[in-house]
């Protein structure tokens, strides 16, 4: 029940919120600061729920260190994209035909900002972590992970390939960023940055959708195996692997902590401090 609770408050902002910012019509200004707002009344719906539903402090959105928490995630976000970049461009099928535009870059700041929040807060911060309570990391990851895949399906120019890549290289891939840090600021910085690097500095599709122009006129062409093909660079092989390749670098991080958890909901990390009581 308090699942659907959570979802529930989630959703209606970020509904809300969503189709404000399709009202103005990717308005640069506008579309900064609707984007903006509602990426922050999210974080704030989901910190007011969980206080009720729970009962408790969300430890997992704490405002102490959250700017060097969403900091290193938008680090590890850009270097990925750029990676997968430089990876098709080195096969000759991603290209730059000049400059973009200035206004393109601001509303995706604000659009990009209100995606990763809401759909971090909703799929890391209630789906996966209530279901991990019951089932345990690896299960919630791969169950989770295949759900925000599927919801991707419905994008223009989506495919049943280009959602289990975005299951495996996102859904996979922020939650065992979740595992990791146990907070929702590294997801938040890592999901934004990728957003933002493909649609806004390198100027592809983001996700099956055209974006406004980014600060580069890109241009993919070639095998969708290779260049993600008309959904973006998040279908092609090279996202998938790096995705892959992050999630087993966060897991074996959250290995050597203890935050993994068992089935049953406790983690090896929360057992040692019981112990030390």
């Amino acid at each position: 029940m308090r699942l659907v609770k959570q979802l529930v408050v989630v959703a209606v902002v970020a509904a809300a919120g969503g189709a404000g910012v399709s009202a103005v019509q990717w308005n640069p200004f506008l579309t900064l600061v609707l984007g903006a707002a509602t990426a922050v009344l999210s974080l704030f719906a989901y910190r007011w729920v969980v206080r009720r539903t729970e009962r408790r402090e969300p430890g997992e959105l704490a405002w102490e260190g959250a700017g060097g928490a969403v900091t290193r995630g938008m680090l590890i976000g850009f270097a990925m994209f750029a990676a997968v970049i430089v990876n098709i461009a080195f096969l000759g099928d991603y290209r730059i035909d000049g400059f973009g535009s200035a206004s393109g870059p601001i509303a995706l700041l604000g659009f990009m900002a209100a995606a990763a929040v809401t759909e971090e807060v909703m799929f890391r911060g209630v789906l996966f972590r209530i279901i991990e309570e019951r089932t345990g990391s690896w299960a919630a990851l791969a169950l989770t992970g295949l759900v925000f895949g599927l919801v991707h399906l419905p994008n223009e120019n989506a495919t049943l390939w280009s959602a289990l890549a975005i299951a495996i290289e996102a859904g996979g891939m922020l939650a065992a960023a979740y595992i990791a840090t146990r907070n929702l600021w590294v997801p938040i910085g890592l999901h934004f940055a990728w957003n933002f690097a493909g649609g806004g500095v390198f100027g592809t599709e983001v996700s099956g959708k055209d974006a406004p122009d980014g600060l580069l006129d890109g241009v993919t062409s070639g095998p969708t195996a290779i260049s993600g093909g008309a959904f973006g660079p998040e279908a092609s092989l090279y996202a998938v692997g790096a995705g892959a390749a992050l999630t087993v670098a966060f897991m074996w991080l959250a290995r050597r902590r203890g935050t993994i958890v068992h089935r049953g909901g406790a983690s090896r990390a929360a057992e040692t401090a019981t112990l030390a009581q």
